[in-house]
């Protein structure tokens, strides 16, 4: 139906509107029945080709049925024969996978990690770690994250119980699944990934000391940045590549600027943007919220408005939000608060003189910032906040 991202599948699908889940009629044992067969047919056309096991068709080219392929008018002229070729090479030579293969994890910076965290993973006793980083490290904290998810599980530890500042830079995947209670801060640049899959760690880059770049005028974290990252909170001095917070469900972040189609697929969680932004920005975006500091003008012309709505940020002169808690209690209210706890927390651990002159002067800036919502996800709040009194909207229905 290509309606998936709507949420109003007939087929009780692609759907949390429970009337429409009523509709899907499937089972567990449907889907086994399903690939039993599946499993029956690859049998009967394994003894028709004359083979017992999966192994054994491993690089049998010569099996390959390639005359529709060869015979094709695309196909006119060209020699397929080196690529359909069975190469000739002894038994002692394998030619499918049958070693287990080495990754080096034993080489992993996450390795010297846990040792010096061991402390805080044995009996939450808070450890500070320092370092330099390369880009050959990656994944930094992946592994130290996993020890803790084994001991304490999603909840993790108290918050900065294992603060650990690097500096350098590092390879992809910096900060990758951060479990709750472990803060990195870089000073230097990291790579593409950056909080992937982050769950409840916080992750700061901030230029290195000694350079005399402008922040907000250059590349310091790369693309796919928090790709599907599920908790936690990012602050990033300087500006990221493309498809920042892709797929991002609840993280929170602030950087100085983003490339091409910023917030792409993201369901949740807080992006605040003060700088420019490129363009496709909240494309397929249907949860959380994001702010963009509108300076030229144009945000309009450089968003995907086809599943959001975008506003501009009115003075409430209400207090700052105390703790992250109340900042994100009610995202469709509080917007200045929100927006001012934010900034304040972005330089608390970067030191921006950007932020510092928003903050300073944000009744200048506050009507500069537009405030991105996605159209279902206001709604389902919206719903939500009605249902004590009253039934909620069926989607379905187009009400």
């Amino acid at each position: 139906m290509r309606k998936c991202h709507l949420n109003t599948c007939p087929a009780g699908v692609a759907t949390q509107d429970p009337e429409l889940r009523k509709r899907f009629r499937g089972t567990p044992e449907h889907v086994i029945n399903f690939f039993t067969f599946i499993a029956e047919e690859v049998r009967e056309i394994m003894a028709e080709l004359g083979f017992r096991t999966f192994d054994d068709m491993i690089g049998r080219m010569d099996r390959l049925d390639t005359r529709k392929a060869v015979t094709h008018w695309k196909a006119r002229g060209l020699d397929f024969s080196r690529i359909f070729a069975k190469p000739n090479v002894g038994d002692e030579v394998a030619i499918y996978n049958c070693e287990t293969q080495n990754h080096g994890l034993d080489k992993a910076l996450d390795n010297a990690l846990i040792e010096q965290a061991r402390p805080a993973l044995d009996d939450a006793t808070p450890v500070r770690i320092q370092m330099e980083v390369h880009n050959i490290n990656r994944t930094i904290g992946a592994m130290l994250s996993g020890e803790i998810a084994k001991r304490y599980g999603h909840q993790g530890l108290a918050d900065d119980t294992i603060p650990i500042s690097l500096t350098g830079t590092t390879g992809q995947s910096f900060g990758a699944w951060l479990a709750r209670g472990v803060t990195i801060k870089l000073e230097g640049d990291a790579n593409d990934y950056v909080g992937k899959g982050l769950s409840g760690g916080r992750i700061i880059v901030t230029p290195h000391g000694k350079g005399q770049i402008i922040p907000h005028d250059n590349i310091i974290v790369g693309n796919t940045v928090l790709y599907g990252a599920i908790a936690g909170e990012c602050y990033f001095h300087g500006v990221a590549g493309e498809r920042f917070a892709v797929r991002n469900s609840g993280a929170i972040a602030v950087v100085e600027g983003v490339g091409d189609h910023g917030c792409e697929y993201m369901t949740g969680g807080c992006v605040v943007v003060i700088g420019a932004i490129g363009r496709n920005f909240a494309a397929g975006m249907s949860g959380g919220i994001a702010y963009v500091l509108d300076e030229a003008g144009d945000f309009d012309k450089r968003c995907n408005a086809q599943m959001v709505e975008i506003e501009r940020i009115e003075p409430e002169g209400a207090s700052p939000a105390q703790d992250m808690d109340a900042a994100m209690a009610d995202v469709l209210s509080g917007d200045e608060a929100r927006l001012r706890f934010l900034i304040e927390r972005y330089m608390k651990f970067t030191n921006s003189s950007r932020a510092r002159a928003i903050l300073d002067s944000l009744d200048v800036y506050l009507p500069k910032f537009v405030k991105i919502m996605p159209v279902d996800y206001r709604r389902a709040l919206l719903d939500m906040r009605a249902g004590e009194n009253q039934d909620p909207i069926n989607l379905a229905a187009g009400e």
